[in-house]
């Protein structure tokens, strides 16, 4: 989502992709999440104030549009996510909040996910789930 919104490497073919793709389902989390991207931006010095307010703006009027479509996380979901820890070999690096939207994916009926993230990228099977990243 953050490269819809960020001139970072790759962001192009992902607002390319996004814009041919119709709107784009996400986690509920992503939200917080996306906040958190555009934060660390700003702490880190790769956007100003101002550009910091411009990429929040953008990202409300993107809600208030309806381009993204944000798939609820339930206790079923969460439940799913925890467990899917149990089964996981110890070869994966998977954080609690990928396992969290990885789970959303699955009881959505998605079949694939997009990221660029390397370790969501290989727990992907673990969840039935094809993992594709358009920028490798």
């Amino acid at each position: 989502m953050a490269k819809c919104y960020l001139r970072e490497p790759g962001s192009e073919v992902v607002r390319q992709h996004a814009a041919t793709a119709g709107r784009i389902a996400c986690c509920e989390t992503g939200r917080v999440e996306l906040a958190a991207v555009f934060h660390r931006h700003l702490r880190e010095g790769r956007l100003s104030a101002r550009e910091y307010r411009v990429a929040l703006q953008q990202f409300e009027s993107d809600l208030e549009a309806g381009v993204w479509r944000w798939l609820p996380l339930d206790t079923p979901i969460l439940l799913e996510a925890q467990k899917s820890f149990d089964g996981l070999s110890a070869k994966y690096f998977l954080r609690g909040a990928d396992a969290m939207h990885l789970a959303c994916a699955r009881a959505n009926g998605f079949r694939e996910v997009f990221t660029n993230d390397r370790h969501m990228l290989a727990a992907c099977p673990a969840f039935g789930l094809k993992g594709r990243n358009i920028i490798a």
